[in-house]
């Protein structure tokens, strides 16, 4: 009997481990110290809520009127740059928030480029004309729009290419325009996808730490880090992150929720060119320049910029870029073998075993790619720690030697945060190559005597190959782009270049962080090309 059930059980019991620092977070919500909530809400936890809550806003205002009439018109018109454009308008995913704060400020403030211009043309001094104040919270919705609008544009235009022809015609016979068809018919049946896309960019708002910190808004990111490094105090610190993991479970519920009231069919027909709708003059242009504008200012303009700052401005490139890139891609490289393997086991103990406890532990083991590096990190952070305090009581016990931090100030924290933070999306991969395998073959193999970990090795390992290195991509990126997790985890003396360029637009050396920076964008590339090289594979024309 435990023969059978060993992999369901070891899968249950690696995912109830990972799913520790939810927990530990999840715990503080229900131990609120009254004195402490009474004393944050005195004096900080309304900023939080207030311009946490004007970021959500705008940001979802922003990336909803940058993704969906994009998404409308790469879809249902044909204009000219149409075919570019639709796969051109996914590159700002590779592009960091912070890193486009850093890049635009370097650009936009007192000292940069286009103020200096207009200083120069017109003659006027500081104080003598208006500039948009590019650190503020406006500046920071703006940033994060340019660079999370994809989401809701690759849901809404997966949507609107899955709509039936037929449907929109119907409505043309009612004597519905093209336009009011697509008002009328077209975003309600999509509705649901532009939701969930739109959740998506929310929770990654939340998650956001270097844009805010460096703009000087006060979210509950910066307030966690505030607290927990200027004060020192981590139960602070994780009430407040359990005041944020309330925001984010409140997104993922109106996601599940978008996605449960959806009853919309289609034909699924495939749209030809000649069912688009044909833009000509004035109205192409106008489409041209609605699709250009966000790739422009979204990717094209910052990463010239940062590509300007490495080539020409920035210090030259010595042993310290050598040792940063190692740390990070190692880093990087480990934690994405490790949170793939264990998505592997986890994906193939549901198949073979898909009880009620397997797939509810396994489900909550990928919470984690809803929650924000911070939450995560303190979660990681705090059982650590105090495993770390009683192997040291133990040590000092026995007469041995002080051992030092061995989890919580070793790489050990950090890797495990990785995981946690990343395994959904090596979970989506592994199970999306394992749901093309026939369970035919796992039978035939079984009735030959073979185990299920033989199965999986000599099999399913094999056959998904694909998915498997197109996990690994995605979460070596991932990893190599988190920022507010490193800054809590990582040793002493350890950084990657997510933290250096973090430290050097800190110290305002935004040339100096342009090499580390866009050498990040370019390896952000990678999966975006990969999932355009997806979509492009999956659909007829």
């Amino acid at each position: 009997m435990f023969k059978s059930h060993g992999l369901s059980v070891f899968a249950v019991v690696i995912a109830a481990f990972l799913s520790l620092p939810i927990i530990v977070i999840l715990s503080y919500l229900v131990q609120a110290d009254g004195v402490l909530w009474r004393h944050l809400y005195e004096t900080v936890l309304s900023d939080y809520l207030v311009n946490s809550l004007l970021l959500l806003l705008g940001v979802g205002m922003g990336v909803l009127l940058l993704g969906v009439p994009t998404a409308w018109l790469t879809s249902m018109c044909s204009f000219p740059g149409r075919r570019w454009l639709s796969w051109g308008l996914l590159l700002p995913l590779a592009m960091p928030a912070y890193i486009i704060a850093y890049t635009y400020t370097g650009l936009l403030d007192f000292a940069g480029p286009v103020q200096t211009w207009i200083r120069d043309i017109t003659g006027l001094g500081y104080g003598d004309y208006w500039f948009f104040e590019i650190r503020s919270l406006g500046g920071a919705m703006i940033m994060m729009s340019l660079v999370l609008y994809p989401y809701v544009y690759l849901m809404a235009r997966a949507a609107f290419l899955e709509q039936s022809v037929s449907s929109l015609e119907v409505g043309c016979s009612l004597g519905y325009s093209r336009w009011r068809a697509m008002w009328s018919l077209a975003l309600p049946m999509a509705r649901p996808a532009i939701i969930t896309g739109l959740s998506l960019a929310l929770m990654e708002t939340l998650a956001d730490y270097g844009t805010v910190q460096y703009f000087g808004v006060s979210t509950f990111t910066t307030g966690i880090f505030r607290t927990f490094y200027g004060y020192g105090d981590a139960a602070a610190a994780a009430q407040l992150a359990a005041s944020l993991l309330a925001f984010v479970i409140l997104l993922v519920m109106l996601e599940r929720y978008s996605r449960r009231r959806a009853r919309y069919h289609s034909a699924a027909e495939s749209r030809a060119r000649a069912d688009l709708i044909p833009l000509e003059g004035s109205k192409a242009a106008i489409a041209f320049t609605i699709c250009l504008a966000p790739l422009m200012f979204g990717f094209i303009v910052p990463t010239t910029q940062l590509l300007q700052w490495a080539v020409f401005e920035a210090q030259p490139l010595g042993w310290d870029f050598v040792g940063l890139a190692w740390n990070s891609f190692s880093l990087a490289f480990l934690a994405a073998i490790i949170a793939v393997a264990l998505a592997i086991i986890l994906s193939y103990a549901k198949r073979s075993q898909p009880i009620k406890p397997v797939r509810t532990a396994i489900a909550m083991a990928g919470f984690g790619y809803a929650l924000p590096g911070t939450i995560i990190a303190i979660g990681v952070l705090i059982p650590l720690a105090w495993i770390d305090h009683r192997l040291i009581a133990l040590f000092e016990n026995l007469g041995w030697a002080n051992p030092g931090l061995l989890l919580s100030g070793s790489l050990v924290a950090l890797i495990f945060a990785y995981t946690v933070r990343f395994l959904a999306v090596a979970l989506g991969s592994v199970q999306s190559g394992l749901e093309k395998i026939k369970p035919s073959l796992d039978h035939a193999a079984r009735s030959m005597g073979h185990s299920p970990l033989a199965i999986l090795s000599k099999i399913h390992v094999p056959l998904m190959r694909s998915s498997i290195l197109t996990a690994v991509l995605i979460v070596f990126v991932d990893v190599l782009k988190e920022l507010p997790a490193t800054l809590i985890l990582r040793p002493f003396n350890y950084n990657t270049m997510a933290v250096r360029v973090y430290e050097l637009a800190s110290d305002e050396r935004l040339t100096d962080a342009a090499p580390a920076a866009i050498m990040i964008v370019l390896v952000g590339l990678i999966p975006v090309l990969l999932l355009h090289a997806s979509i492009a594979h999956r659909r007829p024309h």
